[in-house]
């Protein structure tokens, strides 16, 4: 988790303000593991002008990652409107300046098909968009959108099917068509 470091000065201060007023004894060893704390965690904290060129260098590639993954995963939740399964999370890896950088991340999508072929058909269009949506999509991203694809096709294939079978039906409950011809045909077609 990041902890800001005007948060970290705060808590700090509070902590330090807190051990020059104890209540008890106990409470005085608990504050002052949290200022040890506190403090290890201020002192693993370099400042920019402390940096090494190489760990300039890395803070610079770490700074770059975290912008491409944070957009990468703010393009997946936006295309996926109303089928996102909740926000982005992101892996981090603390960096030289012992700042965290998002190195990876992921949006919950939802990509149960819908209770019609209708539905299955929109909801696979706006998995396909939302798995492609970022500039540089990943493997697994490309892997969700193929499987969206299918179960687009698929759908397709059982709306095509239902409405074969509705035309099928309603023919079937009127025996006597009119033929192209205007002539009437019955389905017992009797020849002498």
């Amino acid at each position: 988790m990041q902890v800001s470091s005007s948060y970290m000065q705060n808590s700090y201060h509070t902590v330090t303000h807190s051990l020059n007023s104890p209540k008890n004894g106990s409470e005085n060893e608990e504050l002052s593991k949290i200022n040890e704390e506190t403090q290890k965690d201020k002192d693993d904290k370099k400042q920019p002008n402390e940096l090494s060129e190489e760990e300039k260098i890395q803070v610079s590639k770490l700074q770059a990652r975290d912008s491409e993954v944070r957009a990468h995963e703010a393009a997946h939740l936006a295309a996926a409107g109303g089928l996102a399964a909740g926000g982005a999370s992101f892996t981090y890896q603390k960096g030289p300046d012992g700042k965290q950088y998002a190195i990876g991340g992921e949006v919950p999508i939802d990509t149960s098909p819908g209770s019609t072929p209708e539905e299955t058909i929109t909801r696979a269009r706006q998995i396909k968009a939302a798995a492609t949506a970022p500039a540089n999509p990943s493997g697994q991203d490309m892997k969700i959108a193929s499987t969206a694809a299918m179960m687009e096709m698929k759908a397709v294939m059982e709306l095509a099917a239902q409405k074969q079978e509705e035309n099928d039906l309603k023919n079937s409950k009127n025996p006597y068509q009119i033929s192209q011809n205007n002539t009437q045909t019955s389905p017992l077609d009797i020849t002498a």
